[in-house]
């Protein structure tokens, strides 16, 4: 039994970027072009398979499609596209590089609580300081130290006006 829609939880969670969905459908390309030109050739010649990535055999396997059957992968490469194009995206800016488990566990939790197939852009922005600013496709949420500090300015600018009248020992 083929199934007509991946599952909500079809997505593992080390596929977090367009850039590593769109690695997937080229693997699965690749894959294709591979075996369709090793049925072309005679069967005496001896055809060892491409390497596949875990992400590509965990998504199969989680959707129970095999990746050595031909109706199988053109519904998993067509299942894929769908997800590209309708998949929400959303931006995070970064003062620094986040770590690869970091990003994992964000996006877990953004497909439990917000949707089962978020995918996520990282760009740095050193200038905040910390913290990140979140962008959405009409919305943005400043959740910086740079923001943190302006809102603090006078807060800040009085305790060091405080600090330069107390006498030094």
């Amino acid at each position: 039994m083929v199934p007509k829609e991946l599952s909500e939880e079809m997505l593992p969670p080390q596929i977090t970027t367009p850039g590593d969905l769109n690695r997937l459908i080229r693997e699965l390309d690749n894959l294709d072009e591979y075996l369709r030109q090793a049925a072309l050739r005679s069967s005496q010649e001896p055809s060892n398979l491409p390497q596949t990535s875990k992400a590509l055999e965990e998504l199969a396997a989680l959707n129970s499609l095999q990746l050595l059957k031909p109706d199988d992968r053109k519904i998993f490469k067509d299942l894929l596209s769908k997800i590209k194009q309708q998949a929400p995206t959303i931006h995070f800016g970064f003062a620094t590089a986040p770590s690869l488990t970091f990003l994992s566990k964000l996006v877990s939790w953004l497909r439990i609580n917000v949707h089962p197939q978020i995918l996520i852009k990282v760009g740095l922005e050193p200038s905040i300081i910390g913290g990140c600013i979140v962008r959405t496709t009409n919305k943005q949420f400043d959740f910086s130290l740079r923001k943190h500090f302006v809102a603090q300015h006078s807060v800040l600018v009085k305790s060091l006006s405080g600090m330069e009248e107390t006498p030094q020992p």
